[in-house]
């Protein structure tokens, strides 16, 4: 099963920072069992969409040649539920980088601006040619920003 935590991406710009939105539905897979009567997304699943949104930066950054995997959370603190019908909003930022081909970021999550997660984390980047087809990656990008027209 693969998960698509990022339903639109707001604003970004290249290198440094990005915005974007997961619509948290009663239908998501993951309410069955988290928790039966009290449906709460789980905080994993929030770094998840933090992580796919980096890949997002990376792949826009880059001209859809790279791509970023989280290998690491430095800190990571929740401050609240994230409940069906929620739109969470995520933002991310570049902090420093520790060494060569790798990483660091600050990712912020929230619901009607109520701080729901706050995490730093970090990780790796890879050609994005040997994860994904960077044209098929490069439309999904313009669908998610709306730089699409329908």
């Amino acid at each position: 099963m693969r998960y698509l935590m990022i339903d639109h991406i707001l604003y970004w710009e290249p290198d440094n920072t990005i915005v974007g939105v997961k619509n948290v539905a009663m239908s998501e897979d993951f309410f069955e069992f988290h928790f039966p009567r009290f449906p709460v997304m789980p905080g994993v699943m929030m770094l998840e969409a933090l992580a796919q949104l980096t890949g997002w930066l990376h792949a826009i950054s880059s001209n859809f040649r790279e791509w970023f995997l989280m290998d690491r959370i430095i800190k990571c603190g929740f401050y609240g539920f994230v409940l069906p019908g929620d739109q969470l909003e995520l933002k991310l930022t570049v902090s420093e980088t520790p060494l060569e081909g790798r990483r660091v970021y600050s990712g912020l999550g929230t619901v009607r601006g109520k701080k729901k997660i706050v995490t730093d984390f970090q990780g790796r980047v890879l050609p994005l040619d040997e994860l994904e087809d960077p044209e098929a990656q490069r439309h999904n990008f313009n669908v998610l920003a709306r730089e699409i027209r329908f």
